[in-house]
């Protein structure tokens, strides 16, 4: 059935006049069709839409920096995997992950609204159900979020140190010590955010260009001066079962989270879709063509980077911490070494802004929506900025406090990224089987969209829906088969805890104020 035309329906409406629109200049306004889909959604303008087609995509690559995060966490796939086991378990993670992209960016056609998952819960699913369904999606995706605003401030925390230990082979890495990096590089997020926030289209196009230059330049010294493993080894014979698991396919299975965790976020500028002009045509290509131009580089990095390895043993167990520097400073010198890690390190920086960018607008969103306590207050849009500067602060401080996890466990990182991987694929289950629902019962009543993947687009939801809950259930896994309080996956109990919390906030809150966006949802 062919999609109403929207300019038609956009005469039959009036839009509401907000004191905080009123205040946007006419440049960082939306277009027609972005008003027709803020109305038909029951939202009001607020925020500034201020992001074109190309920074809306240099928004999408920067942030996912998928070949950055590859390169800086792969500790745990070289463990249990080994070099052909992180290659192999990366390929079939960039098919699956297509699929769920795919699927994402037709939603996010249909419903570009920065509460992304949980507001096409509410649209897609049965009537009787999207209240109960929508609040609980709405909880998971703001923990998944912000467990991953956490893991790349973690990330460049413990970098640092790292560095430190290459100019210091004496230094002693503790764990506080990377906390209080972790937290250095939130007070930068929170700076960068609030008081840069104009910046943003202009700087994701500047560092489009760092991405794909730091990426050669990675490319060309490790392929010109590190030694290398010989292709055998790479793709065959070198498959390593660290966590000693009973065969090493089970092993491969759990150090997949590597290449997942590398490939998350993709559906990032969905939730920048109230500052992107024309959102509806320009978020999910964004989306998609993030993804897959990311994917490609990640790709060829990893392969790259495993060539460049002459021991996976020695790698994991160098005293920085990180593999990647461990095949550095087999290639060049203590300068080189870093050198190379800077460039790494600021494109990683800068993702993590934009991240908490993308993670604070999510939650604005959902308690926007009345989804969570003191909703009033995180919704807050500041009226001089437009941008949602207490949302922003509650995801600082919610980095913070899941970094404090590192004080603790050794493993805090591997627990940091389970969480966030489980969260999100969570989110992706529900809301994709919405939509699987609506296009089986009621397709007619779908949306009107400018991205649309036609008679494809059921059989790719159904595939995404598939690897979705495989890399559910694989994310929850320990490292290892021996399992102690040290190297135990605490996500489950936090994913299990803020699962069981939103039940009971929506017995006693939710249920009473939570509508769901589907309420106020204009039909036709």
């Amino acid at each position: 059935m062919q999609a109403p035309n929207k300019s038609t329906r956009l005469e039959t409406m009036d839009m509401e006049v907000h004191p905080l629109d009123q205040d946007v200049p006419p440049t960082q306004k939306g277009t027609v069709l972005d008003d027709h889909d803020m109305q038909r959604m029951g939202k009001i303008q607020e925020l500034k839409r201020n992001m074109r087609p190309v920074a809306a995509l240099s928004f999408a690559s920067i942030l996912q920096a998928t070949w950055e995060f590859i390169l800086i966490s792969n500790d745990q796939g070289l463990e249990n995997g080994g070099l052909p086991g992180m290659f192999w378990s990366y390929i079939w993670t960039f098919i699956g992950f297509g699929f769920i992209i795919a699927s994402l960016s037709e939603m996010a056609s249909m419903a570009p609204t920065s509460g992304g998952q949980y507001h096409w819960v509410s649209e897609f699913s049965s009537p009787r159900h999207q209240k109960f369904l929508s609040y609980i999606t709405g909880w998971m995706s703001v923990l998944a979020w912000q467990a991953g605003a956490a893991s790349g401030s973690f990330l460049t925390g413990t970098i640092i140190q790292g560095l430190i230990s290459v100019r210091n082979p004496e230094y002693e890495p503790k764990n506080w010590q990377g906390t209080l990096f972790v937290f250095a590089m939130v007070l930068v997020i929170y700076i960068a955010n609030v008081y840069a926030s104009d910046l943003m289209p202009i700087l994701s196009n500047l560092l489009m260009i760092l991405h794909v230059l730091s990426w050669a330049v990675v490319l060309i010294v490790l392929w010109a001066m590190a030694p290398h493993q010989s292709a055998k080894a790479v793709f065959v014979t070198g498959w390593q079962n660290g966590g000693g698991w009973s065969t090493m396919g089970l092993s491969v299975m759990i150090g997949q989270i590597s290449a997942i965790y590398g490939s998350l976020s993709s559906d990032a500028c969905a939730h920048m879709s109230e500052e992107v002009k024309d959102a509806g045509r320009y978020v999910p290509v964004a989306i998609a063509w993030g993804y897959f131009s990311n994917g490609i580089m990640a790709a060829i990095l990893l392969v790259t980077f495993l060539f460049s390895l002459p021991s996976v043993e020695d790698a994991l167990n160098d005293n920085t911490g990180f593999p990647f520097i461990y095949a550095f400073k087999n290639a060049t010198s203590m300068a080189g070494v870093n050198g190379l890690t800077s460039i790494i390190l600021l494109p990683v920086i800068f993702s993590n802004i934009l991240f908490n960018a993308s993670t604070s607008r999510q939650t604005f969103a959902f308690a926007r929506d009345k989804g969570l306590p003191f909703s009033r207050f995180i919704s807050k849009v500041d009226p001089k900025r437009h941008i949602p500067v207490n949302a922003i602060a509650l995801s600082c401080i919610f980095s913070c406090a899941l970094s404090l996890i590192n004080i603790g466990s050794e493993t805090a990182f591997n627990a940091i990224i389970s969480l966030n991987v489980a969260a999100l694929m969570y989110t992706y289950i529900i809301s994709i089987s919405c939509v699987i629902y609506k296009k089986i019962w009621n397709p007619e009543s779908l949306p009107a969209r400018q991205w649309d993947m036609g008679r494809w687009g059921l059989p790719v939801n159904i595939i995404a829906l598939i690897y979705s809950c495989f890399a559910l259930f694989w994310s929850l896994w320990p490292s290892e088969s021996s399992v102690t309080v040290d190297n135990f996956n605490w996500s489950v109990v936090i994913f299990g805890g803020v699962f069981l919390l939103s039940l009971f906030m929506y017995v006693v809150k939710g249920r009473k104020e939570y509508d769901g966006p589907a309420v106020i949802v204009q039909r036709g």
